[in-house]
């Protein structure tokens, strides 16, 4: 079977196991069922064969065991699967949390970004509906106020006309697309920086929060409330672990002992994430420390160059006013992120609750009278001494175990699993101790193990494959523990959950590898270089056809720049004469002009006026001839 071929059988396992529970109530997404497909054929267990095909009763049971597993009730090894997946899936640190915040903001604002950049309008209607877009655009990216807001729309409109008059339209669109882009931005920032400024001089700042105020109780609030359940979760492991260590010493069986590690493994996994959203905080808090300070000084600077002055120079003011909404949008992001730490955190609880149904107070109290409960940090305060510090023997001559006074940059060895003693993994069956790098870091094979005590080091030492291969034999038992522990380079077909390519990802035998080098002559053979060299055999033909075309040419006369034989040459030309050409000629006709005159007026000597009318008009041919 090829690969393309296995890896559609595994996608079509995983469709067909994720189709299974849906139908029986249970929801599951594909790469949940993708990992559970893998640790169930890691699991010894269930007979699994890694190195030959799977054949179609070997798909069903892997199917059947698949949607078992997926719903069974009341189970944490289930419940921290789930955990690490949702983890995976939805956290992110905090660079590439904003970059991709930016990225689907910028996203939504394109259609808005559009509409301006190819906008053609010519008419004042347009002009002016075209000055409102920027104006709601200006509103949606500074993210202060909404664009539906009338009191927040006259305030940005205000502050924009301020740098941005609607008579500078004509010169914004005859910008390029780009160029466009570029001084929206730009407007963007000085009109946030000019609200902003005005709110802290109280004359404006509709629709603005005052957001250090709200980070400023926030991030204690979710400081608190993450301690708190690291608190509640470190006691059930402090719990967990004294029943473990009782069951071991004095073999008893309630309750379950499986039960128990699959609850202490649960509750490790949610305390490692809770520390890294804890730590987030942390660093969230540093942040807006920073900013704060940065904001008071923009502030201050700003009001030392405009005080009281009508008029300020824009190179003076326009730099502060973005540095101000920099700062703002970096209290925006604070916001964003601890939103989204708090959401992380508030869906991690339902992923512990299975533990608690089944491992209550009233089953764990009546066990735990008598048991003394020890933190991490009192395990780790008790070996601490000089006395608990690894001793170096003759049969450690191959090993090395380091000290905090012999190396450089010990507090950052990247310490396998997780910092939990592989020895009590490995012995106590999956029992997740921190161990103490103070008692001495094994280095072995380039890699680096703590112990929970010097006896615990020495007897690793002595034989740490056997060990190492106890702890991969557990993790195929309990597979979450592949995510906790970071046993991924031993189980090269189980990848994280958010660097996995796709679901369907093959399932295949791991391969060994290792490093290896090779080191050759520097220059074995002289150069030669051909300044007539051609690699290109069209080329080389082109050069040979003009050669042979060569041989059947005479040359006949050769005239160079030194040549006696030059001459002046001289042209004479003929300018074109002028010449008129009539196309047509003038004609006219007329008609005669009519002339009657009333005779009889003048010298009557009777009492009667005879008068009459005499009509001198020339007729048409007489008023032509006279006329030519």
């Amino acid at each position: 079977m090829s690969r393309a071929q296995a890896e559609s059988v595994i996608k079509n396992i995983i469709r067909e196991i994720a189709q299974e529970c849906a139908v029986k109530g249970q929801a599951v997404s594909e790469t949940l069922v993708a990992f559970m497909v893998k640790a169930v054929v890691l699991d010894p267990d269930n007979q699994f064969n890694v190195e030959r095909t799977l054949t179609k009763d070997d798909v069903q049971k892997l199917i059947k065991t698949c949607v078992d597993r997926l719903l069974m009730s009341a189970s944490p090894s289930l419940d921290t699967i789930k955990m690490q997946v949702y983890f995976d899936m939805n956290y992110t640190n905090r660079n590439e949390f904003l970059e991709e915040h930016k990225r689907v903001l910028e996203s939504r604002l394109q259609p808005v970004m559009r509409e301006i950049t190819d906008s053609r309008a010519r008419t004042r209607e347009e002009l002016e509906g075209l000055y409102r877009k920027i104006v709601s655009c200006v509103l949606l990216r500074s993210g202060l106020g909404s664009p539906t807001d009338i009191s927040v729309v006259r305030e940005a409109t205000a502050a924009l006309q301020s740098v941005f008059p609607q008579t500078e339209l004509g010169t914004f669109m005859s910008l390029t697309k780009r160029d466009k882009e570029r001084q929206l931005r730009e407007l963007t920032q000085i009109v946030t920086g000019i609200r902003l400024f005005n709110k802290e001089c109280g004359k404006g700042g509709e629709g603005i929060d005052n957001l250090p105020s709200i980070l400023n109780e926030a991030i204690p609030s979710a400081t608190m409330n993450i301690e708190n359940e690291l608190n509640s979760t470190r006691l059930f492991i402090s719990r967990y672990t004294a029943l473990i260590e009782r069951q071991n010493a004095e073999l008893l069986e309630e309750p379950e002992p499986d039960m128990l590690r699959q609850a202490v493994i649960n509750c490790r996994q949610h305390e490692a994430f809770l520390k890294v959203l804890l730590n987030d905080v942390v660093v969230a808090t540093d942040q807006v420390n920073t900013l704060e300070r940065d904001l008071r000084s923009v502030l201050i600077q700003l009001q030392n160059t405009i005080q009281s002055k009508t008029a300020v120079p824009t190179n003076q003011v326009y730099p502060k006013f973005i540095s101000l909404a920099k700062i703002w949008t970096g209290f925006q992001d604070e916001m964003v992120l601890l939103s989204v730490i708090s959401n992380i955190q508030a869906n991690l609880e339902p992923f512990t609750r299975s533990h608690k149904e089944v491992l209550q107070d009233s089953v764990l109290q009546p066990l735990l009278t008598g048991l003394i409960l020890r933190t991490d940090e009192e395990r780790i305060a008790e070996t601490s001494g000089l006395d608990g510090r690894v001793e170096h023997a003759p049969h450690f001559k191959n090993l090395e175990f380091l000290f905090p006074e012999t190396t450089r940059n010990f507090s950052q060895l990247p310490l396998q699993y997780k910092g939990f003693c592989g020895y009590s993994i490995a012995v106590y069956d999956r029992l997740l101790l921190p161990g103490n790098p103070l008692v001495g870091v094994l280095r072995y094979k380039d890699h680096f193990f703590c112990f929970t005590s010097k006896e615990a080091a020495v007897k690793f030492a002595a034989d740490p494959d056997r060990y190492i291969a106890h702890i991969a034999e557990a993790a195929k038992r309990s597979p979450e523990l592949i995510q906790l522990l970071e046993l991924h380079m031993q189980f090269s077909t189980i990848t994280p959950y958010g660097k996995s390519a796709e679901p369907g990802h093959m399932i295949e035998k791991p391969l060994t590898k290792r490093d290896s080098g090779i080191q050759t002559e520097v220059h074995p053979i002289e150069s030669n270089i051909d300044p007539d060299y051609e690699w290109n055999e069209w080329e080389m033909r082109r050069k040979a056809i003009k050669l042979a075309n060569l041989r059947t040419r005479i040359t006949h006369s050769v005239q160079t720049d030194g040549s006696n034989f030059r001459r002046n040459n001289a042209t004479q030309i003929y300018l074109p004469k002028t010449q008129d050409t009539q196309t047509k000629r003038e004609k006219g006709t007329s008609v005669p002009k009519p002339s009657v005159f009333i005779a009889g007026l003048r010298g009557c000597k009777s009492q009667t006026t005879e008068a009459y009318k005499v009509d001198l008009t020339l007729d048409v041919n007489t008023h032509n001839d006279i006329c030519d």
